[in-house]
């Protein structure tokens, strides 16, 4: 016997005329402001696809910012995201590009800068129904949802590093849900993602750092 959630039925709570276009668009960029440790000073979104085509007419551009400021995908000051971005001092662009055409039909690419001169990209694919998968950091190839709690550790990718992480969260006692490791290629960067159906504890970032070859902490909590 299958089943299928509320959510699959009725879709997701949003401002704006699609799930996947708005809502979902939304998601991937709040996800992204999630990861970017720093103080926003520049977004770029390049869009893909179907977002490219339609970015204006379905509010994707403004749903893409809204998120990029924190704001859910319900939240109404979406609509004046372009207004409310300008008065935070936000430098922002969107490039449509048609020429990718092997991509899922709702992607975008976020390349973030920060004040203090920090960069990161994220590139996000809206899956329909408001979910989304984010499959891509800084060229790294990854594969998560945001459904769960996550903490994302970028690191070197060198012997005892992997159980460095799981001792961290197993001393706070963090259940976790999944665990999986990306990397460029053998000794250089990687990206544990590990996903949890409870709670992250703060302090579970200086714990990990504690290892010289982790270099950064991402804490994505679904509770705010």
């Amino acid at each position: 016997m299958s089943f299928i959630s509320v959510f699959d039925v009725i879709g997701p709570n949003m401002v704006g005329p699609s799930s996947s276009h708005t809502a979902g668009a939304c998601a991937i960029a709040y996800l992204a402001q999630k990861m970017n440790n720093g103080v926003l000073k520049k977004v770029t979104f390049t869009l893909y696809g179907s977002f490219a085509k339609t970015y204006r007419g379905h509010g994707t551009d403004r749903a893409l910012l809204g998120g990029i400021m924190g704001f859910s995908t319900d939240d109404i000051r979406i609509r004046d995201s372009f207004s409310i971005a300008a008065a935070q001092g936000i430098d922002f662009s969107f490039l449509p590009n048609d020429t990718n055409t092997d991509l899922h039909p709702n992607t975008v690419d976020i390349h973030m800068e920060n004040e203090d001169g920090r960069v990161m990209s994220v590139r996000g694919e809206s899956t329909g129904g408001g979910k989304v998968r984010i499959v891509r950091i800084n060229q790294v190839q990854v594969d998560f949802t945001g459904e769960y709690n996550a903490v994302i550790i970028i690191q070197q990718d060198k012997p005892g590093v992997a159980a460095h992480i799981t001792k961290c969260l197993g001393d706070q006692n963090v259940n976790i849900a999944f665990m999986r490791i990306f990397r460029e290629s053998k000794g250089e960067t990687a990206y544990t993602i590990v996903e949890s159906d409870g709670t992250l504890p703060d302090d579970i970032t200086p714990r990990l750092m504690a290892n010289p070859h982790v270099h950064d902490v991402m804490l994505i909590q679904n509770n705010g």
